[in-house]
Order: C-alpha cells, then structure tokens, then sequence
C-alpha cells in the first residue's frame, strides 16, 4: 500500500507518529493535523467532545421556556419536518415530553397537502386546541409569516432548525440555529434539526432541578439513537460534534428497546446489535422517508413512539410496503427518463420534467440517472401547490450549488450543496431550463484540466494480498462514515479478473473475482445494480481481463466468518 496525493511532510508525520501510515495520511486527508485532533477524531467522548448547550444563541431563553412549561401544565406543541431529521426529531422531543409529564402534541404537516415548514392554517388549528408554546423542528426559521400569526393569537414559538435563514429572521421568543446569525457563539455549524432539539433538551435538563427530578439523570442519552439517525440520514458533515453524536447514536440504536426500531430491523434482516451507518443511510433512512412521500408521515413517528407490539409489527409492514411503492414508483418515472433521453441529444446537464411526476421522488431518479450519465441531471414535476417543484444530483465532480447559482433568474427558490439540491423553477422558465444550465455549466467549468480520474478519487493503491480484515480493521477506526468523513477509497492496478458472473432477480448485480499478476490471493468485488460507466465497462470484460479497479473495503456480512471483500466504484480496462 502506499499513499496518493501529498506525501506527509516531516513535522506533520511526526505529529501523527503514533499511527500508521494509512492512518497518518486519512487523517491528514480529513484536515486532521495534530495529535490531539487525531485523538479526538479516532475516540470520540460523550463527556469531552460535545459542545456545551447554552453557548448556542437563545438557549438559555429556549430551555427556560420550556421547562416553564412543562411544570407549570401549559399546552406545547411540536411542529416537525416530515423527513428523517424532523421525524426522528419530533420522535425525541415527544419521548422527553412524555418523561417530563408534559402537557403536549405532536404536529405534523403533510408533505403533499400543506409543504414543508409552518403554514397558517396549522398554526390557527394549534391555537383553537389551546396551545400557547410551539417548538420546531428542523423547520422554522424561514416561517417569518406564521410566527407573526402565531404571535397574533397569543402564542410563542421556539425555533430549532439548521437551515440557512431567509433575507429577515421569524420574530419567534427564540431561535436555536446555528446558522441563523452571522455572530452565532455555537463552535459548531454542522448538526442536523435533532441535534438542535436534543441540544435544547440538555439545556432544559441541565438549567431546571424540578424537570430533572422527573427525568433520571442520564436518560437523555437514549435519545441518541433518533439523533444518530437523523445525523447520518441527513448528510450532515460527520466531524466535530457530528462524529460523536453518530457513534453514539449507533451504539444506542444497537442496543435500543424501540418496539418500532426492532420490528423494523427484522423486516430489512437487518442486525439490530450489529448496526452500522450504511444499514442507517440505505435501509432505514429510506423506509421513514417513504413514509410522507407515499402517503402519511406519522406513520413513522407512530412506529418509533408505539409501546403496542402489535401496532409497532403493523406500522414496520406498512412502511416496507411504502417503500417497496416508492421504488416502484421510482423505476416507472427513471424509465420514462430514459425512454426520452434515447429520442434527443445528450448536453452536458440533462433536464427533464412532467407534470405528473411526484417530486418527493426526483431526487432518488435524479440520482440514478445523474450516476449513468456522469453529469448533473434536474428533474422536475408538479407539486400540490401548483408549483414546479424538483431535485438535481451532480452526477460527478460539479457543485451543484454554484451551477444553480449561475444559471440567474432561472430558479423561484432553490438549495443544496456540492452533490445534491432541491429547487422550484419559474413556470415562464421551464421550457429554457435546461439550455440556461447548459450555459451556466459552460462558464463554471471553462478551462478545466482534465486528471487521471482513478488516482485523483482515490486515497491509496493497494494489491489484493493487502485487502484482509486487519488492515479493514484499520480503516475502520475512522467510522462512521459520511459527509467530510467519506469512506477510504482505494485503486488496484492491473489485476487479473478470474470469474464474471451477475446475481439478484434480474440479474442486476454484479460479481468479479480478481488477484494479482502472482495470483496468490484471490478476493471478491461486488456492485449492486450496476449501470453507468461500469455497465458498459463490464460488457467489455472477459474472463482472464486486467483490469484497474476502484473500490471501498467492506465485510461480508453475508459469508460465514464476514470475509473482506471489495465494493466496486468504478473499473477500467487495461
């Protein structure tokens, strides 16, 4: 194995001289240069690394507030997103709520008849059932309008979001964001909406003696299982606190006695006690979010908040059927994508859009296609609202943010980052929008070079006798993996492909087995549904290939003994 990139300089070796190169130079990778961030990187502490609370702005106003609340009986409800960070979120605060023997409500809008955020007419039913406090999640801090109406019938509001705020700032009692203000004293931009709630939790625990009386000291800490779900389901930056808030929210889902969670785990065949980001980011984190796309959001805070077996068995069902829809739905719109592309000329962004298309789907297509294509692709269709609604995935090496950005007077509204966004498009634009992207794409990139794709995405080369479970053991020390943290990926040069063969229903996936030119080892490379440029790659190979291959390092969690094998990301032929 050795190192691509910028090799360690002396002093910078010296300071991680207490790990190995590998290590030393993932570490370097992920901005991590001292020993101490390496320490505090590879062994995240609940007790050392957490921020402490009340630095975020307005938290001692917030958990003042609402542990006044609480304890003196008045009506709170908890207005949530519908996704998994405001579901998870509003799972937390109902667990506290309910703890604390609080007076409260849940409130959830519906994804295609009321949107995302706070919306008047919730508000207005809020106040009729006696409400007087309403506490947000992951939502809330572009609701300039229904704060102020809130405010008008004699309610206060508490934001907790993570959203980047609007041109003026709601007129709640207090605002826990911190990405609201530009001189905000939280050390940390990066947690998800949960994170927020669970951070005001700790404050109104830590400020309040009467509220901890009623909640155990330390029972907080079960909450972390939503927490780490929606850090990890959010694609929120896993460094800083992230990371230890998504270590510990796996140890506690492992461990969780959520009936819902259980019940879940054992639809998908998923482990419970042997969790991992990837089993929170493909299998759970899909199935909650199923749950508004296809039809009622509740259902899946219903299935994490239940004590019934019986309801908690029904609603793990009812969401892997929401699912199994969504997928459903998903393959019928990608088919139509690609049936039109077949008919026209490929540009360098693709745009595509109908009416009937649902766009709580987009995103999922758009991804798909964006990845056999390599090049940013923006689908669109008609929200309940009438308006043009959709999602854009880069498909590669463009930042989506700034394309968006360039293609002026295109977009209503419209956010991401680098990889992903979510935009509304100008009914007078839509007939235009794929020819202002394509001339928005021509200026952002003009006079890039072209690079050795394999060397420049991978971290290090290595050769079939290094890939053992000892040195994945090494790279496993840096999970969980995720946004900022993103996995090792690693290049073999010029190895022998010894087996082909495809596996699943339809034979969607595929399956090599490779060694070196001694050929003294031989290890398994897998990719599920392959298309794109290793599709097309793939028709070419031919038992005894040589091949260079790009891939992360995982076990087989489906062989006895859980063998190291590869997952392929992208392949070439010698």
């Amino acid at each position: 194995m050795f190192p691509l990139h910028e090799p360690l300089t002396d002093t910078l070796r010296e300071e991680l001289a207490a790990h190995d190169d590998l290590t030393a130079a993932l570490l370097a990778r992920r901005g991590v240069l001292t020993k101490e961030a390496a320490e505090k990187f590879l062994n995240p502490s609940y007790d050392a690394h957490l921020h402490d609370p009340f630095l975020m702005t307005d938290m001692h106003k917030a958990s003042e507030r609402l542990a006044r609340a609480i304890l003196t009986g008045e009506k709170i409800a908890v207005w949530s997103d519908y996704d998994c960070d405001g579901i998870p979120g509003a799972v937390l605060l109902h667990d506290f709520l309910k703890k604390a023997g609080a007076n409260f409500e849940n409130y959830i809008p519906h994804r295609h008849e009321e949107g995302y955020g706070m919306n008047v007419s919730g508000v207005e039913k809020l106040a009729k059932s006696g409400v007087q406090l309403i506490v947000t999640v992951d939502s809330g801090i572009t609701d300039v309008e229904p704060i102020a109406r809130a405010n008008e019938l004699g309610m206060e509001v508490i934001v907790t979001d993570h959203h980047l705020p609007g041109e003026k700032l709601p007129d709640a009692l207090a605002i826990l964001n911190p990405n609201a203000r530009a001189d905000e004293t939280y050390p940390f931009r990066g947690l998800c909406g949960s994170g927020v709630a669970w951070k005001l939790v700790c404050a109104a625990l830590a400020q309040t003696p009467k509220l901890r009386e009623r909640v155990p000291a330390g029972w907080e800490k079960w909450l972390l299982d939503m927490v780490g779900l929606a850090t990890i389901a959010d694609m929120v930056p896993l460094v800083d606190e992230n990371r230890a808030l998504a270590m510990y929210g796996i140890k506690v889902m492992r461990k969780s006695p959520r009936l819902g969670l259980q019940k879940l785990c054992r639809g998908m065949r998923v482990e419970q006690r042997a969790i991992t980001e990837d089993d929170v980011g493909f299998m759970i984190a899909p199935r909650v979010n199923a749950a508004s796309r296809m039809g009622e959001a509740r259902d899946a805070f219903a299935l994490f908040t239940t004590d019934d077996e019986s309801e908690a068995d029904l609603l793990a069902k009812k969401l892997e059927k929401a699912n199994r829809t969504r997928k459903a739905e998903a393959g019928a719109i990608t088919r139509a994508v690609h049936a039109r592309l077949k008919e026209r000329e490929i540009r360098s962004v693709i745009a595509l859009g109908d009416p009937e298309w649902r766009p709580a789907l987009l995103g999922l297509v758009a991804n798909t296609i964006a990845e056999e294509y390599e090049r940013p692709v923006f689908l669109w269709g008609r929200e309940w609202s009438m308006s043009l609604k959709g999602s854009v995935r880069s498909g590669g090496a463009t930042h989506i943010l700034e394309l968006m950005q360039a293609a002026e007077n295109v977009f209503a509204q419209f956010g991401g980052h680098r990889a992903a966004g979510g935009f509304t498009v100008q009914d007078t634009e839509v007939f235009f929008l794929e020819d202002r992207l394509v001339e928005a794409y021509a200026r952002i990139t003009a006079g890039e070079k072209s690079v050795d794709v394999l060397a420049e995405r991978a971290d290090a080369v290595l050769v079939p006798e290094e890939v053992t479970l000892s040195f994945l053991a090494k790279i496993e020390r840096l999970s969980p993996f995720g946004m900022d943290n993103p996995k090792p990926v690693f290049l073999l040069r010029d190895v022998f492909v010894r087996e082909i063969s495809r596996f699943g229903k339809a034979e969607e996936h595929l399956k090599l087995k490779i060694d070196s030119r001694e050929g003294n080892r031989s290890i398994d490379v897998v990719t599920f549904f392959v298309k794109g440029p290793v599709a097309r790659t793939a028709q070419e190979l031919a038992q005894g290939s040589r091949a260079h291959i790009l891939a992360h390092l995982e076990r087989d969690t489906f062989s006895r003994g859980n063998p190291v094998r590869l997952r392929l990301l992208d392949i070439r032929v010698v």
